[in-house]
């Protein structure tokens, strides 16, 4: 896949932006086993950037693409955005589930679209960011705030090989805030990840990972990640 342009790759190492976010240390961590199939999160950097939160995202392997074919990456992202297992999912069945509580889940998946018989498929990064309220029993049943892609949302998603670096959206009036967030992410067949990071509310919540260069389409790389290029919602399509 192409790198970023030069410009904007060396205009954030000068910044002082990306030198805050080179020190920045990882949020979550996870090793895989030999035999997993799918792409999985091996390395993730979250945090609050301005009304956003901002994701670096390294997986073992491409997680969309030719590669991967049809086993391509399919994981789900839980942040926990008032730090209280009172509100938001609550999982049937399993009430001690550490995704009990979690607001938002962010559903990161490679897909591949054929459409035309006689052209190979288009193949595509598809992020789903579903806002999970006390009545939501999976990370499914809540309610859908953006279906986005990284061909058509390139404001919002950029992909460079394994990495994928995301801005998820955290303006909605219904979604708690407090100085703290949970994020969570149970990798498959192994026990769940949790960390806490810096919340909305918090006193430095406009200064945290700054992954991305701020400005209209300014983006670039944090120094030591790889680094590629969201779409307003028009319905949920499955």
């Amino acid at each position: 896949m192409k790198c970023l342009p030069i410009l904007l790759a060396c205009s954030l190492l000068a910044s002082a932006t990306a030198s805050a976010a080179g020190k920045t240390a990882s949020t979550l961590r996870y090793k895989p086993s030999q035999d997993e199939e799918r792409p999985v999160i091996v390395d993730a950097t979250i945090g609050p950037q301005g009304s956003d939160f901002a994701m670096r995202l390294k997986f073992d392997k491409e997680p969309f693409g030719e590669e991967c074919k049809q086993r391509c990456a399919n994981v789900t992202l839980f942040l926990d955005t008032d730090s209280s297992t009172q509100s938001g999912l609550q999982l049937a069945g399993n009430k001690k589930a550490p995704e009990n509580g979690a607001d938002l889940a962010i559903v990161i998946q490679g897909v591949r679209e054929y459409k035309r018989q006689d052209a190979p498929p288009e193949v595509a990064l598809r992020v789903k960011v579903r806002q999970l309220g006390s009545d939501a029993t999976s990370a499914d049943s809540g309610e859908l705030l953006a279906d986005l892609n990284n061909r058509q949302d390139p404001e919002r998603i950029q992909t460079d090989g394994t990495t994928v670096y995301l801005l998820v959206d955290a303006t909605s009036a219904l979604l708690p805030s407090a100085r703290k967030v949970r994020v969570i992410y149970h990798p498959p067949g192994s026990k769940a990840l949790t960390a806490s990071i810096n919340g909305m509310a918090g006193a430095s919540s406009g200064r945290g990972v700054q992954i991305f260069k701020r400005g209209s389409g300014n983006w670039g790389r944090a120094p030591g990640a790889e680094g590629k290029k969201p779409r307003a919602n028009t319905g949920d399509n499955g």
